[in-house]
């Protein structure tokens, strides 16, 4: 009888695990344990590779920050204050607060870098204003809530694009100046169908703010406002790197929620303090997991078996690109983002410098793809989310959810094809690729 090698039999392990319910991140840990073990070797070097990957990566401490200035900011006033301010500057036009959710989303973005932290917490305000009175139905409210939540880890400040930097090698700095044009691609697109929705299904045009009280409605809104300035401000001047901007975002938004709205109690900041560090706790078990896993890849060689066997089929950089966009859409219906990011764009690194793909391209390429993940049936977490929020049967929020997967389909395709327009802004910043 042959025995199934090492290898095989800690995926086989990582595979049951997760199907049984455990987190994949302890689910990662334990079948690279068990592959050591079985290999020979001292099981403590999966510590070992753990604490020197979490310690030697000073970027990693962006995630937690970020995370925690979201938690503020989605606890506070900060939210519905961008939100009215929103709906003062768009929500005027057919199918307005369709088009304050897609600005909210741009700009909320532009402070958490968290899919998840903008559909829990602007997605939860906006879908209660756009179903209020039955302007919309609930299963449009949470569809179009889903899609701009793609948004946010595109535009900088983003986890994932930290998360790829882990693994890739990349400036973090570089790769949020290649978000920036990608993110508003999107947002417009989806802008756009929103328009065309809106027409097709008659909706109601808002009550329009009269054009006397913007400035008082900005101006409330002005300290949040002003957050993405001093973020981007700050790592593109010089002045503090991104993970430092990530350190300033969380101080910034919790001096402003408690000493200019005075809208955060100490038991309400306690309480966030908990939340955060819940999530951190996820993702930092999620990357431990693959931090272990890579170990395991790297000593069987899979990047350059992987490389050398799509050598074979002589693919161009299109090609390879392609390909990639299918797999990791097709990935992205079952697995988590983060861990797409982690486990198996690595393995693909090598074949795409190999081939002449811009690593920054790339990036983005990557990111986007899995963020769509995020709303593609079955798994679509942000899909799950919505559903929480508003009680609609999935299928009635995946059918209103199709036009919006079509534009960022598209928005993907211009992405994957014209690098360009990807790569302008990194390159104005002084980026050589």
């Amino acid at each position: 009888m042959t025995m199934i090698d090492p290898f095989t039999m800690s995926l086989l392990l990582i595979a049951a695990l997760s199907i049984c319910g455990l987190s994949i991140g302890i689910a990662m840990i334990c079948g690279s344990t068990v592959y050591l073990a079985l290999k020979g070797f001292d099981a403590s070097i999966a510590a070992e590779t753990l604490l020197q990957g979490l310690f030697n990566s000073y970027t990693l401490l962006a995630i937690p920050l970020f995370i925690l200035a979201a938690d503020i900011m989605n606890v506070g006033s900060l939210a519905d204050r961008l939100l009215r301010f929103c709906e003062a500057l768009v929500g005027r036009f057919r199918g307005g607060l369709g088009h304050v959710n897609v600005v909210s989303s741009v700009i909320f973005s532009g402070m958490s870098g968290s899919a998840v932290a903008d559909a829990v917490g602007m997605g939860r305000i906006i879908i209660n204003m756009m179903t209020k009175g039955g302007k919309y139905t609930a299963s449009y409210a949470a569809a179009i809530t889903a899609a701009t939540a793609t948004v946010g880890p595109i535009i900088p400040p983003s986890i994932p694009m930290v998360l790829y930097a882990l693994v890739s090698d990349q400036s973090v700095g570089y790769l949020f100046a290649a978000g920036m044009a990608p993110g508003l691609l999107m947002a417009a697109l989806m802008a756009l169908t929103n328009v065309i929705v809106a027409r097709r299904r008659n909706f109601q045009v808002d009550e329009k703010v009269p054009l006397a009280e913007i400035p008082r409605i900005t101006g409330q809104a002005f300290p949040a406002l002003m957050l993405p300035v001093i973020l981007l401000g700050g790592i593109y001047s010089g002045v503090v790197t991104p993970t430092e901007a990530a350190a300033v975002a969380a101080f910034y938004a919790l001096v402003i929620s408690f000493l200019v709205y005075r809208s955060v109690s100490f038991r309400q900041f306690y309480t966030t303090l908990l939340n955060s560090s819940r999530s951190t706790a996820s993702v930092g078990i999620l990357i431990a997991g693959a931090l272990t896993l890579n170990y395991v890849i790297a000593r069987e060689n899979v990047p350059n078996s992987l490389a050398d066997f799509m050598a074979q089929f002589e693919l161009s950089k299109w090609g390879f690109l392609i390909a990639m966009n299918l797999l990791i859409l097709a990935l992205g219906c079952i697995l988590e983002g983060g861990a797409i990011l982690l486990i198996v764009v690595p393995i693909f690194i090598p074949t795409a410098q190999a081939l002449g793909v811009d690593l920054l391209h790339f990036g983005v390429v990557v990111v986007v793809n899995a963020m769509i993940g995020l709303v593609t049936p079955p798994y679509g977490l942000l899909l799950f989310i919505v559903a929480n929020i508003t009680g609609q049967p999935m299928a009635r929020i995946v059918r209103d959810l199709v036009p919006f997967l079509v534009a960022l389909f598209a928005s993907l395709a211009l992405i994957t094809f014209f690098p360009n327009f990807v790569l302008f802004l990194p390159r104005l910043f002084g980026y050589q690729g």
